[in-house]
């Protein structure tokens, strides 16, 4: 006769003492479906803390920069490569490097100083639009001179900056090419627009390319006192072609001697005042 205070006995013929909560098994399975659960919620932790995955990014604008400083590029790369939406791909030193590195990597923006040597950023401004129509221009220069401004604009940039304000305005300034919106440093839109527009009514605009690209690198480097020697050996060319160059030169500009060539490049913003 069996106690009825005592557990049936199990299939196996022996009793279950104390029954547990649960099994070891069921134990493991929720273990495992907790560590599943604390997996997913780092991960969309994760995800919510550093953005979406590269898969999903959206690409970088793809930037050429030139200047022949060595320490203003470093500075104004460290101002582009901290957006997580800008990307420096390659560097330039002069103009002509720039075209040069425009013809061997991706961009889609260059930034362009003024004031360089062999092709000023206004001359490789020119080519570059010519060479590849789709990459907008940006001058960065220390330069608060309107005739720069009115050459960059002639010259295919789509925006002027400042460096003593690129900290400022330099990312919003890339980011609004993009968009094909210009970029004038702030202040300076009414008097440049005002100023220009007197010049006009006054006839004292040239038209637009009065000078071949040959001729106005013989010009430059005249302007910055290089003899026609010097000036055949750096453009491969021979001393009677650059004497024939400078003659036209003379004659198309209406002008007289080195000096007046001098004070037209300026004026060109070929070289710096």
């Amino acid at each position: 006769m069996s106690d009825p205070s005592l557990p049936e006995p199990s299939a196996s013929g022996r009793h279950d003492a104390t029954t547990p909560a649960s099994s070891p098994a069921s134990a493991t399975s929720a273990s495992a479906a907790s560590a599943t659960s604390a997996t997913s919620a780092t991960s969309a932790t994760s995800a919510s803390a550093y953005g979406p995955s590269q898969a999903s990014a959206p690409a970088k604008i793809r930037i050429l920069l030139a200047d022949d400083h060595a320490l203003v590029r470093r500075g104004v790369r460290l101002i582009l490569d901290r957006e997580p939406d800008l990307e420096v791909v390659a560097e330039a030193g002069d103009g002509a490097e720039a075209i040069d590195m425009a013809r061997t990597h991706e961009a889609d923006l260059a930034v362009l100083d003024i004031a360089m040597p062999r092709l000023t950023g206004l001359q490789a401004a020119r080519e570059l639009a010519a060479l590849k129509p789709g990459l907008r221009i940006l001058m960065l220069t220390m330069h608060d001179n309107e005739q720069y401004l009115f050459q960059a604009l002639k010259s295919g940039a789509c925006g002027y900056v400042l460096k003593s304000v690129a900290d400022r305005d330099l990312v919003a300034a890339c980011r609004a090419a993009m968009r094909d919106e210009p970029f004038l440093y702030p202040g300076a839109v009414t008097a440049l627009i005002r100023n220009y527009l007197d010049r006009v009514r006054h006839g004292e605009e040239t038209s637009d390319h009065i000078l071949t690209p040959r001729e106005e690198e013989v010009l430059k480097l005249v302007a910055e006192g290089h003899s026609s020697k010097e000036i055949a050996e750096i453009l491969f060319i021979s001393i009677k072609t650059v004497q024939r160059h400078r003659a036209n030169l003379l004659q198309k500009l209406g002008l007289r001697d080195r000096l007046e060539l001098t004070r037209y490049a300026i004026r060109a913003g070929l070289i710096e005042p």
